[in-house]
């Protein structure tokens, strides 16, 4: 299985899963320029995408979804609710919607020669999921927009050989930051974004003794640094049973505006 974060952040998300056989991008959140240019400068054919995956409908998640449906007519695959909410953003135009294939909130498909599971998630949005992938050798999961996990989450992403976890926010930082007071209690709420501290412990739960790599995603551009989140994280894993030293899980900041390293697990 392979992993590669093209973009994570509140500016924009794109996630690129795939084997030799099978390529999906995770949420197009981004440019179709960025895209193509994160995916053929790794030696990817963006012609090759399998499908695309939506999260959930939010602009930092779909922004590129009219355009790359127009150039390249690539199948999408999200809930009822999400595909509902997708169709009424007028800033996509027009698109094929046929393109669309409606998946369950709690089920298991495949393209290609990729298994993918479906979560549930708790988030302001119509019908948000988050995605595991497994070929029968690796598990690659993503999860990110969290406002709060729970046993059956862990569940769902426990195993994985490798993962993009949410660190948005440090809520010292948000709480003197310059967001009205609306959107600070949205974001520290059930229904909005996991900060450094809960994505530590989360990660922490997840752990094994096969971890390969840990990318800290979409961090707030406004209520995080990179090196801050990396150190809460850092300081949430301390105690863990398998190793004290970071670096042996692989765990590192999904860059911003940028590709990040292809992993292989």
């Amino acid at each position: 299985m392979k992993l590669m974060t093209l973009a994570s952040g509140s500016s924009g998300n794109c996630t690129y899963i795939g084997t030799d056989r099978t390529s999906l991008l995770l949420d197009v959140g981004i440019s179709l320029k960025n895209i193509e240019f994160g995916l053929t400068d790794s030696g990817i054919d963006p012609c090759s995408m399998d499908g695309i995956l939506i999260t959930h409908e939010h602009s930092d998640h779909i922004k590129c979804l009219g355009i790359i449906s127009r150039k390249y007519n690539i199948p999408i695959y999200a809930t009822a609710g999400t595909i509902a909410a997708i169709k009424n953003v007028k800033s996509l135009g027009d698109y094929d919607h046929s393109l669309f294939n409606e998946i369950e909130r709690e089920t298991t498909f495949k393209i290609g020669d990729i298994k993918i599971n479906v979560n549930p998630i708790s988030h302001d949005a119509a019908d948000p999921v988050c995605y595991s992938f497994n070929n029968g050798k690796a598990k690659v999961s993503v999860a990110t927009d969290l406002g709060i996990y729970d046993d059956k989450l862990v569940s769902f992403l426990s195993d994985s050989d490798a993962m993009v976890i949410e660190a948005n926010h440090d809520i010292r930082m948000l709480e003197v930051g310059p967001y009205p007071y609306q959107l600070k209690q949205r974001i520290l709420g059930d229904r909005g974004h996991l900060c450094n501290e809960a994505s530590g412990q989360l990660i922490k739960r997840l752990l094994n003794d096969h971890t390969k790599a840990v990318f800290l995603g979409h961090l707030s551009d406004k209520n995080n640094y990179p090196e801050l989140a990396f150190e809460s994280v850092k300081q949430e894993l301390q105690g863990n049973p398998f190793s004290n030293d970071v670096r042996d899980f692989g765990l590192e900041v999904a860059p911003r505006y940028t590709a990040s390293q292809i992993i292989e697990v």
